[in-house]
């Protein structure tokens, strides 16, 4: 075996050197073990960055976690604390039951539509009404009819159209003079063929509410396929022209619609 091979050999004077910053003591027994947090930070620097930047994260993470718990708490107290005692032992009751989760939820609609210090509509869709009012205070009530659910499409692509639910909020109202796109499934739902040109000026009636997810809250039109008194556009609602008209200076855009 080469000398350099012996544990008890001298090291060259011109080699490079260990990690070690001094040679082994003539008394000491060379060993691989580091038995100070110094010796096994200097001999493997890659291996503790790499513990520093997950313990990094992971302390991040967990105070994310933590705030996003915190907020959640908050905001379930707020909620609480704008019921009354029967708002909440009704909630309490609903939670018990896993079945009545979407309950749960149109009541909190409603509660919200209450609650909601600026102006606001609220549709009741089991009674096909709508309210304009501010806290609670209901300023105008509105017949309204629901249009059903339906299947349009075929599958796999098939899409199901149903009345919204939750909260949405006023994007426009207009007059007859605007031009909307009627869906191509209105047209062969009427039994009609479909137009070229789907932009047909009045279709939604002398005066209509579109709202950001789409749904529109339209009046019976003169003409085009929405004029047919026995349909009612599935997934919208329909009302009077009057009532439309009589609400219509205190809608704007950003004017919250309640659906419960």
């Amino acid at each position: 075996m080469p000398d350099t091979e012996r544990r008890d050999a001298p090291w060259p004077e011109a080699a490079p050197r260990q990690r070690r910053r001094f040679p082994w003591s003539k008394g000491e027994p060379r060993e691989r073990r580091r038995t100070r947090w110094g010796d096994f930070r200097e001999a493997y620097p890659r291996i503790v960055t790499a513990m520093a930047l997950g313990l990094g994260g992971l302390t991040v993470l967990d105070g994310f976690l933590l705030f996003k718990a915190v907020q959640y708490r908050r905001e379930i107290r707020e909620d609480r604390a704008a019921m009354t005692a029967t708002d909440r032992q009704r909630a309490d009751a609903l939670l018990a039951s896993e079945a009545s989760r979407a309950d749960l939820e149109q009541a909190l609609v409603a509660q919200q539509a209450v609650t909601e210090k600026g102006l606001n509509l609220s549709v009741k869709l089991d009674k096909g009404t709508m309210d304009l009012q501010r806290e609670g205070a209901q300023l105008r009530g509105i017949r309204v009819q629901i249009g059903p659910e339906v299947t349009v499409g075929q599958p796999p692509g098939a899409r199901k159209i149903t009345p919204p639910l939750g909260r949405r909020q006023v994007v426009a109202v207009v007059d007859d003079s605007y031009a909307w796109e009627v869906p191509s499934w209105v047209w062969t739902q009427r039994g009609q063929p479909p137009v070229r040109d789907r932009r047909i000026p009045g279709a939604l009636g002398p005066v209509a509410v579109i709202l950001d997810d789409g749904t529109v809250i339209y009046s019976r039109p003169k003409a085009g396929p929405l004029a047919d008194d026995a349909y009612v556009l599935p997934g919208s609602l329909r009302a009077d022209a009057a009532d439309l008209e009589a609400i219509r200076p205190n809608l704007g855009a950003g004017i919250p619609v309640y659906f419960h």
